[in-house]
């Protein structure tokens, strides 16, 4: 399973160039641009992609060397950590083709997949020996967190199940839900700094695109972004504060 997630770690960036060239149809930016909504990001935000990809690419090939093969974390995180590089491969010739609530269904199933394999590292390691796939799987968790909802944006607009010229009226809803999902998991990581960091990059991406935008009901959209941002990073630093990190590195040292 090991060298099973480095292939799909191979797979990703490369698909993701092929998607540039127009291999499998319009680029994504070009069918995102397509369908305005008020839970889209900046562009320059979509760049953590080749961050993503580099660090993933690090861990596949990290997770394979000397003791960590008998790391018991690392085991546990292999498959859906493979899962997750799969279905993020998937959803980009997807999303170009047009098959949009295939697209849903799969990013979502990509996002419970990384959370997965995160949960078990942050679980079953250890913070010092574990930090490669902390940042790896942290990293690709936070921005799907919110890179799945506004995929979810989209596709209600793209196939006109909620009007596309009065969004704020369901927007805020789904950024709550949004919202209520990223505490939930960042609790359930306890924190886990990748996590939050590729969150509030996102967030903040939202913010810059919503507050310099014409759409209606865009300037509230973008101080909603920054308030869950703000939130989320409150409850880091309780999270950080009551110890539940260091508590929970004992309780896998000692089993």
């Amino acid at each position: 399973m090991r060298l099973v997630v480095l292939l799909f770690a191979l797979l990703m960036p490369i698909t993701a160039w092929m998607n540039q060239q127009g291999v499998f149809g319009p680029t994504n930016g070009e069918v995102s641009d397509r369908y305005p909504t008020l839970l889209v990001a900046a562009g320059y935000a979509f760049s953590i992609w080749g961050l993503i990809f580099l660090l993933d690419l690090v861990y596949a090939v990290w997770q394979l060397g000397g003791a960590r093969r008998r790391e018991r974390a690392l085991t546990l995180a292999a498959m859906p950590a493979a899962g997750g590089f799969l279905l993020t491969t998937v959803w980009m010739p997807l999303f170009s083709m047009g098959l949009y609530w295939i697209c849903l269904a799969v990013i979502f199933g990509a996002l419970a997949c990384m959370v997965a394999a995160a949960v078990q590292v942050v679980r079953h390691g250890q913070p010092g020996r574990d930090a490669v796939a902390r940042w790896a799987l942290g990293l690709h968790a936070g921005w799907l967190s919110l890179a799945a909802f506004l995929n979810l944006a989209q596709v209600l607009v793209a196939e006109q199940v909620l009007p596309g010229d009065r969004m704020l009226g369901w927007s805020l809803p789904l950024l709550a839900v949004a919202a209520f999902t990223l505490l939930a998991i960042n609790h359930a990581l306890r924190g886990l700094l990748p996590y939050v960091l590729a969150a509030v990059w996102a967030l903040a991406a939202v913010f810059v695109k919503q507050s310099g935008w014409n759409l209606p009901g865009s300037d509230v959209m973008a101080w909603a972004a920054l308030a869950v941002a703000a939130v989320l990073v409150a409850q880091t630093v309780l999270l950080h504060r009551r110890g539940l990190p260091a508590r929970l590195a004992t309780h896998s040292t000692a089993h």
